[in-house]
């Protein structure tokens, strides 16, 4: 399959198809609200390309943020985290509901922003459209899929995915939502929410 003839809007149907597993982003490390969403993402890769979906069940969303590289996770934000090297070099994709998505690449503190064109590079679809809007409530079912490119990992030379055994952690949060949460995939042993810890990714293999 080649990446970049995927349509991200497809990838849902997709790993249907193919039985992709989907796995739960439910780690509440910091038991900061008492209503939760329900969060899952399936990964899967075409050598050259991630492809990536998560499935919500949400009673909030918030997507205010109207440009890319701002503060989406403010608003209801899906994020994934990615170490190349299993080392504390890392990426954070992190993407509100209406796709505009932040991605910077280093380590600690010096973590440079992706150029406008590897921020293109990174496909997004969301079932709740790219419109920004306010706060709304309710039973809330959406998805947001993201087609990543090797070259969006702009600091490293990877020209495939095929066979590579990374390290990762995914997200879910809001921190402008009226309950604020903070949700991982990967346990988090930290007294305070804190995303930007790559020594608690976990591991993961591009088969």
């Amino acid at each position: 399959m080649d990446g970049a003839s995927v349509l991200p809007q497809d990838i849902a149907e997709l790993f249907s198809r193919e039985g992709i597993v989907y796995h739960p982003i439910a780690e509440d490390t910091w038991k900061c609200s008492d209503a939760n969403p329900e969060v899952e993402f399936a990964i899967a890769h075409t050598g050259s390309h991630i492809l990536l979906n998560f499935r919500l069940a949400d009673n909030e969303v918030r997507a205010t943020e109207t440009m890319d590289d701002g503060r989406v996770w403010e608003d209801s934000c899906c994020e994934f985290f990615l170490s190349p090297e299993g080392n504390d070099c890392y990426y954070n994709f992190e993407c509100n509901a209406t796709g505009r998505l932040l991605l910077h690449a280093g380590v600690k503190p010096d973590r440079p922003g992706a150029p406008q064109d590897v921020l293109d590079s990174v496909r997004r679809w969301s079932s709740l459209g790219t419109c920004p809007f306010d706060n709304r409530s309710g039973d809330i079912r959406w998805q947001l899929s993201e087609i990543i490119p090797a070259s969006a990992l702009f600091i490293h030379q990877i020209d495939s995915f095929e066979g590579k055994e990374m390290t990762a952690n995914f997200y879910k949060c809001g921190d402008l939502l009226t309950k604020p949460h903070f949700l991982s995939w990967s346990p988090i042993d930290l007294e305070k929410p804190m995303f930007h810890c790559p020594e608690f990714f976990g591991r993961i293999r591009f088969e």
